[in-house]
């Protein structure tokens, strides 16, 4: 539930629309399949109940707008920040960058 605490917050600020959340076990291995995830199931943050991930985009979708990624994500750190809700952006990362995906920490 603190993903959603986030989201609901953030949503205020900035337009987005989420893109995936819970996976099963087809939609993680298609997600690996087709190199939008790396991770196989049942391994994944998206693959528990709650899920502990979700790919977001600012609304409306433009995947090549990589900007407005980076705004959304300044959105996201700071209102985690005020909740105290622990995150991480798949943008941040060095070796599989995957902006629209983001993840609890502490879970």
């Amino acid at each position: 539930m603190d993903l959603q605490k986030v989201l609901n917050e953030a949503i205020k600020y900035y337009d987005f629309t989420v893109v995936c959340g819970t996976r099963g076990e087809k939609e993680q291995n298609e997600a690996v399949k087709n190199g939008y995830s790396q991770v196989s199931w049942p391994n994944g943050k998206h693959n528990k109940f709650p899920s502990l991930a979700v790919d977001i985009a600012p609304y409306p979708i433009d995947w090549e707008g990589e900007n407005r990624f980076c705004i959304l994500a300044g959105v996201m750190k700071t209102v985690a920040q005020q909740l105290g809700i622990e995150v991480r952006w798949g943008g941040d990362w060095k070796h599989f960058k995957d902006s629209p995906h983001w993840e609890l920490v502490s879970k």
